[in-house]
């Protein structure tokens, strides 16, 4: 039988399928394409999923040796939801923080403090104490879910932000009280009776923008909802475009092995949220390790993986190197940065079952965006993909808010009501962005007459390392706090594992000097590990100006990146 085109597949499923009807609805004034009859919120997808997931008896989550059934975890995030209202008096819009490496308690505890109308503040567990401070007062949160290390990071600010931390596992002990406690002392695990609104805050998250500190991005639960619901429109699409052979046995229920932090939109929404309505069970890594990856693939079954490239890289490399076919994989995704163009063919000949996919999407577009797999990425490794059916809609402006020709290198701008609401605190940056429902995302491309789209170049100045953004002025700001540094700029090193790396060049203050080992161990107190400079040039000039006065950065980069091809 042949399959139905792209556009053919999303009209047949969006006019048969009820679960992904499409009609409008205005948000703040815009008029948006959204589903109609999808779960209004985030802790509503909990009980919506139940059906799908064994009636809550099949195993949902496993870390390590510990294993929760799809009931006994929505008891415990709802007796968690109890005790934050209960004992800690957490209400409807307050800001509740998590700070942690991933762990199940991480999970429970975005659903548990969605589920009481409380915003979730996700906090990069790899920021110092100087990075958490500029987040919790952005933010506003005062109580703090938090493991050993981050509660160490956490305590110089505890008296004069008046936290409340609150200790999980090596954190028990170290904060004000403890989630076993709370649990403890919390047995009611009926649904709390809090009405959450679809336009409601949902959660902040914090990217790495042009500017020295991270924004707050701002996602409501339609946001969210409306981009798990698009994914998985295009597993129903699937078998429509791609039809199973005669006789071909029934899929697998789907298994997800989370990798990346939870902390990264890339984690929560097409992992996590996602694993509730898909019927899929979940398992967790408390930190990357390839070898132990492919254990758990190959013990649990896990057929969808998702990572930046590099952990792709090391999968295969770790499943070669273990005699591991993983033959349960039939998904190998790449988010948070490209992956190389010869990466694909070598995950395609190394796992031959699994389909090799690619996705674009922003922590400002609750992930949601562009994607493809299997042959057509295969065909087009350069590519990003097409652009997600039904609800997004897209266009390429050029400088002054003009559509490029189709074909034309432009701005890609996005328009769904997955875009973020706001930069938190931020209206001014939010108004660059957000125009009539369009969201500029600051990334380049153009998009193919088959409609798929190819990016380009990044207008912002990020680095991305192994899938972590990295803001070149942050570096920067921590690089000028130095004595001896007048003048510094940083941009991206190509590096064949990660990706990109950072740079910097540094101009050192006439009679001043010092020493790259001196300098690295300097920037550790005031920027996360990942952002320090692997490569730094030092200079007694100037850096290169262009002819507004501002630093070449462009020229500067080429300069010192011919010293190192030298």
């Amino acid at each position: 039988m042949a399959g139905l085109t792209h556009e053919a597949a999303a009209a047949h499923v969006t006019a048969t399928n009820p679960t992904f009807k499409v009609g409008t609805a205005d948000i703040r004034g815009v008029t948006y394409k959204v589903f109609e009859n999808i779960p209004a919120s985030v802790p509503a997808l909990l009980p919506a999923s139940r059906a799908g997931q064994g009636d809550g008896a099949w195993d949902y989550l496993v870390y390590r040796d510990e294993r929760w059934t799809y009931d006994a975890f929505c008891n415990d995030v709802n007796r968690m939801a109890h005790a934050l209202m209960r004992d800690l008096g957490v209400t409807r819009g307050q800001p509740v923080a998590i700070a942690m490496r991933n762990c199940p308690e991480l999970l429970i505890l975005t659903m548990a403090i969605a589920s009481t109308g409380a915003v979730v503040v996700f906090v990069n567990a790899w920021w110092t104490t100087q990075e958490l401070d500029y987040a919790l007062r952005d933010s506003g949160a005062k109580v703090v879910f938090a493991d050993g290390d981050r509660i160490a990071r956490l305590a110089p600010l505890k008296t004069a932000m008046d936290l409340r931390l609150i200790g999980v596992r090596d954190g028990i002990g170290m904060g004000d009280d403890s989630y076993g406690a709370l649990y403890a002392g919390s047995t009611d695990t009926t649904w709390p009776e809090v009405p959450i609104a679809p336009e409601n805050d949902f959660a902040v998250m914090y990217s790495s923008g042009t500017t020295g500190h991270p924004k707050g991005v701002v996602q409501t639960h339609r946001g969210a909802v409306n981009a798990v619901f698009t994914w998985l429109m295009q597993a129903v699409m699937a078998p429509l475009i791609t039809p199973p052979e005669d006789g071909a046995p029934p899929a697998p229920r789907p298994s997800v092995l989370v990798v990346t932090p939870l902390f990264h939109v890339t984690a929560t929404h097409p992992m996590f949220l996602l694993s509730l309505p898909a019927g899929a069970k979940i398992a967790l890594l408390h930190k990357w390790d390839a070898s132990e990856a492919v254990r758990v693939i190959r013990d649990e079954g896990i057929t969808r993986f998702l990572g930046v490239p590099t952990q792709s890289a090391d999968l295969m490399e770790a499943a070669r190197r273990m005699g591991e076919p993983l033959p349960t994989l039939d998904f190998i995704g790449s988010g948070g940065a490209k992956r190389p163009a010869a990466q694909v063919a070598q995950l395609a000949e190394v796992f031959p079952r699994a389909q090799v996919a690619t996705g674009w999407g922003m922590t400002e577009t609750n992930a949601n965006g562009i994607g493809m797999a299997g042959p057509d990425y295969i065909e087009r490794p350069g590519s990003a993909g097409r652009l997600y059916p039904p609800v997004q809609e897209l266009k390429f402006l050029d400088d002054r808010g003009r559509e490029v020709a189709p074909g034309a290198v432009g701005e890609i701008t996005v328009k769904s009501p997955c875009n973020m609401r706001c930069y938190l605190n931020k209206p001014d940056a939010t108004a660059e962005v957000l125009h009539e429902g369009w969201l500029r995302t600051g990334d380049l491309g153009f998009i193919d007459e088959d409609g798929f789209v190819t990016i380009v170049d990044r207008k912002k100045n990020i680095i991305i390392r192994g899938g972590e953004n990295i803001a070149c002025l942050d570096v920067e700001g921590a690089l000028h706090r130095h004595p001896a540094v007048a003048e510094a700029c940083a941009f991206s090193v190509p590096h064949e594992r990660l990706g990109e790396v950072v740079g910097a060049s540094v101009q050192l203050r006439g009679g001043m000097t010092v020493t790259l080992d001196d300098l690295t161990a300097f920037l550790r107190d005031h920027i996360a590990s990942f952002k320090i400079p692997a490569h730094i040039w030092f200079r007694d000039t100037p850096l290169p100006r262009g002819a507004t006065d501002k630093i070449d950065r462009r020229a500067l980069r080429a300069e010192c990146l011919a010293t190192l091809d030298a």
